[in-house]
């Protein structure tokens, strides 16, 4: 039987291409915000920075979590392995829900800490929310995000099949909660009970600092519960809401040469040269 390290990568990006197609279609045919910038003006950008990453973690194979969990099985590390024979599916489940907490954690640092928001201020500079605004990661954040799923991969001493699960899950949790997809309202609240949605993420993507230090939240929406960083609803309703960054608002900071060296740029109030070159992009929005 073909052992799974030697075809995840397939399987993670069949996933990907699936879920990131029929999410594409769905925000095309159920928006939930009147789309403001082209998608031409970001989505070079955005898909060009998954490119990098992809290449970057597939070069440093320590930032591999599947060959951390390769390395905890052949040397027999990790606390699921100390407690004695665990059935495969809960050891799966474990460690879906335990790495989805340490992401949950990793992102409050990231605000938290002002070398570590320059890296995933990059996430939040994208002016508009939608599929490719979750997987819209600067390269040394995915890099770092990899060291701590690999620490944590390596303590519990989680399954590849556990690990290429979560990894599938997260992505694919990522780019649904940034989706621009209409969900009704019960659908919402019912999604909501257990995972994070769209409008429960949009939260946190608003151009205000409350708002945006709020709904941390990835897959799982009980973190945010557990630790006290929910908020239902944005102050300004969804429609109204101002998505982004204060000062990185115009189309010359979108390409993924500015994205890639954006950590190194410090915030600035928006510039009123900008704004007939932000009107005009934003007109032209498909």
């Amino acid at each position: 039987m073909m052992d799974l390290t030697s075809f995840e990568a397939e399987v993670r990006l069949t996933a990907f291409l699936s879920i990131f197609a029929l999410l594409a279609m769905a925000e095309a045919a159920a928006p939930r915000r009147r789309r403001l910038v082209a998608r031409p003006s970001r989505w070079p950008g955005n898909l060009g920075l998954v490119a990098v990453d992809t290449i970057l973690v597939r070069a440093v194979p320590v930032a591999s979590a599947i060959a951390i969990s390769n390395l905890a099985e052949a040397r027999d590390w990790g606390l699921l392995r100390a407690l004695g024979t665990v059935p495969t599916w809960a050891a799966v489940a474990v460690s879906v829900v335990l790495l989805d907490l340490a992401v949950y954690l990793q992102h409050v640092l990231f605000h938290a800490l002002p070398a570590l928001w320059r890296l995933h201020r990059v996430h939040h500079t994208d002016p508009e929310l939608d599929v490719t605004t979750g997987v819209r990661f600067h390269p040394v954040e995915i890099l770092l995000s990899a060291g701590v799923k690999g620490a944590v991969v390596g303590a519990l001493g989680a399954p590849v099949v556990g690990v290429v699960v979560f990894e599938i899950v997260l992505n694919a949790g990522s780019m649904f909660s940034h989706a621009n997809l209409r969900l009704s309202g019960a659908a919402d609240r019912l999604l909501r009970r257990l995972f994070v949605t769209p409008d429960m993420h949009r939260v946190h993507h608003s151009i205000d600092t409350a708002e945006m230090n709020r709904n941390f939240g990835f897959t799982l929406s009980l973190w945010d519960r557990l630790f006290g960083t929910y908020e239902a609803q944005p102050r300004m309703g969804h429609a109204a809401m101002v998505i982004g960054v204060t000062g990185f608002d115009g189309p010359d900071v979108r390409t993924l040469r500015r994205l890639l060296v954006q950590p190194l740029l410090r915030e600035r109030e928006p510039r009123a040269d900008r704004e007939p070159t932000e009107a005009t992009d934003r007109s032209s929005a498909l």
